[in-house]
């Protein structure tokens, strides 16, 4: 199994910037990827960003060029730096791993963006 430990979220102003963290631990090697989601009250969890062992990220379009997904494979933890931050980004950011089929989630840490 692999747990995950989200942190970083927190209030900031419109055109701030934020770096989530997400700690995993448990079977670590399994791991084939880790990816972030969100969700906005009364919306849908949305993909925001992935990023595989190999190195290959994939974003969603509202976030391109705005956030970077980046681990520390030392730590055992994977960021999501946003910059640029706007209202709609508000939501509950979700670490995800995904391994052999099965996909692992965190608790979740707060993002509210002012404008």
């Amino acid at each position: 199994q692999v747990q995950l430990v989200e942190s970083g979220g927190d209030l900031v102003q419109a055109g701030g910037s934020l770096r989530l963290s997400c700690a995993a631990s448990g079977i670590i090697e399994s791991i084939q990827a880790m990816g972030w989601y969100r969700q906005a009250p009364g919306n849908q969890r949305e993909f925001v960003a992935a990023l595989t062992t190999g190195g290959s990220t994939n974003y969603a379009d509202s976030v391109k060029g705005r956030f970077t997904i980046a681990r520390d494979n030392a730590k055992n933890t994977v960021f999501l730096q946003m910059n640029s931050l706007k209202p709609e980004d508000t939501g509950v950011y979700y670490c995800n791993a995904f391994s052999y089929g099965l996909g692992y989630w965190g608790q979740g840490t707060q993002v509210t963006v002012s404008s």
